[in-house]
Order: C-alpha cells, then structure tokens, then sequence
C-alpha cells in the first residue's frame, strides 16, 4: 500500500449485520468482514467488523463512510424516541390526514396559534407564551421536539422563533420542517419533521459508536454518512437531518450494486434480516423518488432512491394463518438458531416445551432487552418495570413472563409496549431458521432451528393445511412462502414503476394471480395456470439472497446476478459515492412586484429578473454553503431555472419561477 492511492472503510450497520469493508480506490475491495449488529451496545458489532478487516498494524485511513437501515428499521418497526410536535398554525383536522396521528402515537402534540399564508404573510401572529408552555409541559419527558409551522417554507421565520424559545429553554435537538422540504405538503411535512426528531437519538448513537471505536484505533479520517438518495453528508451534518438517512442502506446497497455488478438496467433486491428493499437502475442510475420516500406506510418529503421496502426478511417472524399457511413478518423477532447460539439454556428450555403432551400458544417465543434503558426519558409503567427486570439475566420464555403476572394480560400490555419502543425483542421461529432445518445455512444452532420448526409444525395442526405436517414440511412451506412474498414484492414493484399500479389494495386478484404463479404447489384442480416474466434481470444484494433468491428469479422467469461480495454491497456503497447538497428558491408574483421565497425568510422585488437573479445569487451561496458544511471538496454548483407559464384564453399568464441549485463535490479526505 504505497503511491496515492487513498484507503477507505465502509461500515454498514443493519438490523441483523454490521458489515464492514476496507477499499482501496485503485485495487478495489481489500478486505470485508460481518458481525451481528449488537443493538444494547452498537459499539461491539462495529467494532467487531472493522477489527476483522483491518490488519495490524492498520494502513492510514483516508475517508470512513457509513450507511444504516436503522432509521428505515426504526419506522418499519414503528420505533423512535419519545418527542413532543408543535404545529404552528395547523387546524385541528390535520392529525387525521396523511397518517400523522397513528405515526405520532402517544407523542405529545402542541397547536400554537402562527403561521404564514401561501403568500408568505402571517396569518396570525406566533403566540409565544403558548410556546414556552408547551416546552415547559413536555421536556422533561421527551427526547427532541420537531416544529412544522403552516406555509412555513414561504417563510421560515415562525420556525425559527419557535426553536430559538427551545434552545433558550433547553438542550434538546430541535428539527424545522422548513429545513428538510421545499414541498408545500403541510400534513407530510408534519410527518417528515416529527420522524426526524424521532430518529436524531437513534442515529446519535450510532454516531457515537463509530467515532468511539476510530478514536480507539487512532483513525483521524472524516465521517461521512451515506443520505437516502446515495449521496454522503458529513456525519455532524447527518445528526441534524437524521430523516433523510431513511432507506441510507437500501441507497447504498443500489449504489454498491451498480458497482459490483456492472449492470445498468435492472432490478436491485437487498434483502436483509428486517426488510426488502427494491429499486430500478436505468441506464446505471438509481431512479430518485422526487415526491418522498415511502417507508413502513409513511409518504415521507425526504428525496430518497426510488426504493420499495417491505417487511419481509431472513429474520421475519413466522405467523400461522388458517387460510394461508405460514405468512412471514412483517416483524422481525430474533431466529431461536441465533438465541441458542447466544444463550446456550435456549436449546433446553425448547426441549421442555417440546415434551409436554399438548402445545401452547408460546411456545418457542422469548423475550430478551434489546438496547439500554434510556434513563429518565424511558418511564415505565409498573407492568413494564416487571417485565425489565425479569430480563436482567437474559432471555425469559414468554410462557414464563405471562405466568408470573398478576393480570398476563396487563404483562402481555407491556411487552408489546416495550417492543414498540425497541427496548425488547422477541425471538421466535424465522425463515432463517427453517434454512438451517433444511441444510440452506449452517451459521448458528441447527439443532435449536429444528427444535423450533417441530414446536411450530405442533401449533399448525390446529389449522386444517397443518395436519400430519412434519418439521421439514413446515420448513418448505416456510422457504416456498419466502418465494411468493419475495417475488410478489416484485411484482408490486414492477407495476408501480411501470404501471402506476398498487397491488396491495387487490388481494384476491394477488392471491389468484401472482401468488399461484410464484408457489410451488396449490395448483392440482385449479382450472388455469398463472405464469409471470419479469422483463428485467435482478442483481441481488445482502445476506440471504443466495438461500432464497434463486428460485425466486426461476419463477419470474428472470436473470439473476449475485455479485460478489454481495453481502457487503451496503459497506461498499457508503464508499464510493459523492456529495450532493441542494437549495431552492420560489419567485411568486405579488401585488406590487414579484417575492422570492428563501429558506431564510422572504424578499420582494419589484422586477422579475432581479428577483431571480437574487434568488439564484441565494440559492448558489447556500447550496455551496451545505455542500462544504457536509463535508465536501472541489464543489461545483449547477442552476437550474423552471418558469411555470399558465396558458387559457388566448394569453399566457405567469405563474411562478422555481430555482434550483445543485452542489457537487467529493468529501474531502485525511491527507
């Protein structure tokens, strides 16, 4: 390792797998390594990884990048820290559009009387004691407070105030909706900016972590962060806007794919422990969902990679449907192979389970911590302070923690609270566990796999699919259902993309169609056969896309590339992007002239082309601004100008000019 040549090391932290990998941009992939993610201490599953790739003594580290699926985890899961929205001249109703309600859940929500008009004028003046009331009432419980003021992107200025009251009151993260959009969507800017607050602690300590473990090693490189939409950010500029790392590894993974593969137009699948994430690549560039990334149910205003998540994963709990059969996730529980391989007592307590002469609803289902308690933020209610404390010593069967309950319904209450908050996890039978019954993987404990597949294969006798079904028969019913999600996610994707299509709201015509077309049987006395061809190849990236995703691409009739080092194309991917930073200025007319509207306040010109003019003289200095604050180098800036022209009535009328500016740059490396 001599020359030029610069070295990098790429982390990705999923919800099952840190991976990490040591580049060299001119011979490529050095070394590349996976460990399990440690969610109760972070710090040792990265630590672990980069150990694992970095020799003794380590060469100089000239950039380190990251990309995460935590956030994207986080929201699929229904996680996040406890935060407190203040909505700035909001109406009432907005809470029951979009969604906001059920994403907020038991979050606090303050309505402050403010906000701006869409001309940019106050439409009422910002009540500022109703905001120190509502700092006063909910800090002391809550971990951030995000603030969305209505038209506040036509002008900031309500925000502002807002946060400045905070930050005199508190020390707590504040996250602004008119910082992370443009989009005049009042309701799913609310969204987008509660999520943020939602995740800045979730990402810091992710941050952390990485910077605690490269001062332990003596590596001085910059952090970067891996965006969304492929880009990198620096890792300070990430913790402001920790909203827009959603779908940070399935980016990544798009991005590390193209390299790997060399494809330019196909179907990139990442499948994880928690998710699957498909995106299209035309013409070798990740397709960008200009209107928000979709994640977990949630029309987010983050500009991400066009990236279809489901919950569908090697870790997805394994769900027994009278109907169906084994329907998997969309939550992910820990395998019982990778519990035992852990806890060791696991295998036993399976074993007691399986001698009783009838099953029970629990068995083979275990309750364990899964982070730290967050001190004074994570108040628990007596029910879940029982339940924590059963699990101080490690995995509890669930039977175990029910029976000790004075009421197991109030104890079942609290677990499943606990779960939600991301504090617990339940193990339970998975895919990943009915591949190692069936020989596919040998990672962890196949004896404790086949244990939990025969207690499972007990359960569904009960059904009328499951009578007389051995271990192995479940196991193959489970992997075969792994094909039909798996390829019917695909075939979700493919007609959205092409078709405006939303297959989900047609379940039997799915059920008739894609699924008899994907399954391995169910098809004897049915009076037409049912075959689909994807029309583009896949490239398949992640884990357990070499146990699945074979026959998935024999199905749909399609190509299937799986790269090597596919398992790490996320660690990869956070390496070889750029920086991308953007601002964008709006130039409406006005009564009396024309008003530009900036992301720091309003201006008004009494001709259009000044108007313009400053507004691209804005735009510039601030994307440029991002682009070095994010922690880029040789940053060049590209306008772009759009004047919207209304035609009726045999004249053209002037609508609006919007004005984009684009900073590029690569992040600036030790030297």
């Amino acid at each position: 390792m001599s020359g030029s040549m610069a070295i990098y090391l790429g982390i990705d932290t999923g919800g099952t797998y840190t991976d990490a990998v040591l580049y060299d941009d001119r011979a490529g992939v050095l070394a590349s390594a996976k460990a399990l993610t440690t969610k109760h201490d972070l710090s040792l599953g990265i630590r672990e990884a980069v150990d694992a790739v970095l020799p003794d003594p380590h060469p100089t580290i000239h950039l380190v990048s990251l990309s995460t699926t935590l956030a994207t985890n986080a929201i699929v899961e229904g996680h996040g820290s406890p935060i407190c929205l203040l909505l700035l001249g909001y109406p009432q109703d907005v809470l029951d559009q979009d969604g906001l309600r059920q994403a907020l859940g038991a979050n606090p929500v303050a309505f402050i009387t403010g906000g701006h008009t869409v001309t940019g004028e106050e439409q009422a003046p910002l009540d500022r004691e109703a905001v120190r009331r509502a700092i006063a009432a909910h800090a002391g419980g809550v971990s951030a407070f995000a603030v969305s003021g209505y038209f506040a992107v036509l002008n900031p200025t309500h925000e502002l105030a807002a946060r400045a009251l905070i930050r005199e009151a508190t020390h707590l993260p504040v996250t602004c909706g008119h910082e992370l959009t443009s989009n005049l969507h009042a309701p799913r800017r609310a969204l987008t900016t509660a999520l943020n607050a939602r995740l800045i602690p979730l990402l810091q300590q992710l941050i952390l972590a990485v910077r605690g473990m490269l001062e332990e090693k003596a590596i001085r490189a910059p952090l970067m962060v891996v965006k969304g939409d492929g880009s990198l950010v620096a890792a300070d500029f990430a913790l402001e806007r920790p909203v827009e790392t959603i779908l940070s590894g399935p980016a990544a993974s798009v991005v590390g794919a193209r390299h790997l593969s060399g494809e330019e137009n196909v179907f990139v699948v990442d499948m994880g422990g928690t998710t699957t994430d498909i995106a299209l690549l035309r013409d070798g560039r990740p397709m960008l969902n200009l209107e928000g990334a979709s994640v977990g149910g949630w029309r987010t205003m983050v500009e991400a990679v066009a990236v279809h998540t489901f919950g569908l994963g090697g870790d997805s709990e394994v769900r027994l449907d009278e109907r169906l059969g084994p329907v998997l996730g969309p939550r992910r529980v820990v395998p019982l192979s990778l519990l035992a391989c852990q806890h060791p007592g696991v295998a036993a307590a399976l074993e007691l389970q399986l001698a009783r002469a009838e099953p029970e609803a629990h068995d083979g289902r275990f309750v364990l911590r899964q982070r730290p308690r967050d001190g004074a933020r994570s108040a628990f209610s007596g029910a879940e302070e029982s339940v924590w404390e059963a699990l101080a010593g490690g995995p509890v069967a669930m039977e175990d923690l029910l029976a000790g309950a004075p009421i197991p319904l109030f104890r079942r209450l609290a677990i499943d609270d606990l779960v939600g908050r991301g504090l617990v996890v339940v193990s339970g039978f998975t895919p990943t566990d009915a591949a190692h019954v069936l020989g596919l993987q040998r990672h962890w404990s196949g004896p404790a796999a086949r244990l939990g597949a025969t207690l499972c294969a007990r359960q569904a006798m009960e059904y009328s699919w499951g009578q007389g079904l051995s271990a192995e028969s479940l196991c193959e019913a489970v992997v075969d259902r792994m094909t039909v999600q798996a390829g019917g996610s695909l075939v979700t994707t493919a007609l959205a993309e092409a078709d405006g299509v939303a297959l989900d709201g047609h379940g039997p015509l799915r059920r008739l169609f894609v699924d008899r077309a994907l399954s391995a049987d169910g098809k004897d006395g049915a009076l037409m056969d049912v075959a689909l061809t994807l029309r583009r190849p896949l490239v398949a990236v992640g884990a357990p896309v070499a146990t699945f995703y074979p026959v998935v691409a024999e199905r749909l009739r399609t190509g299937l590339c799986i790269p090597r080092h596919a398992e790490i194309a996320n660690a990869l991917g956070a390496v070889v992007g750029g920086i991308a930073q953007h601002a964008r200025a709006l130039i409406k007319p006005g009564s009396t002239g024309y008003r530009v509207h900036l992301p720091t306040g309003v201006e008004n010109y009494g001709d259009r082309e000044k108007a313009v003019e400053a507004a691209i003289r804005h735009v510039r200095a601030l994307a440029e601004a991002h682009a070095r604050r994010a922690g880029a180098t040789d940053v060049q800036v590209h306008i772009e100008r759009k004047d919207h022209i209304g035609h009726g009535r045999g004249e053209d009328v002037y609508l609006d000019t919007e004005v984009l500016a684009t900073a590029l740059g690569r992040p600036r490396v030790e030297t």
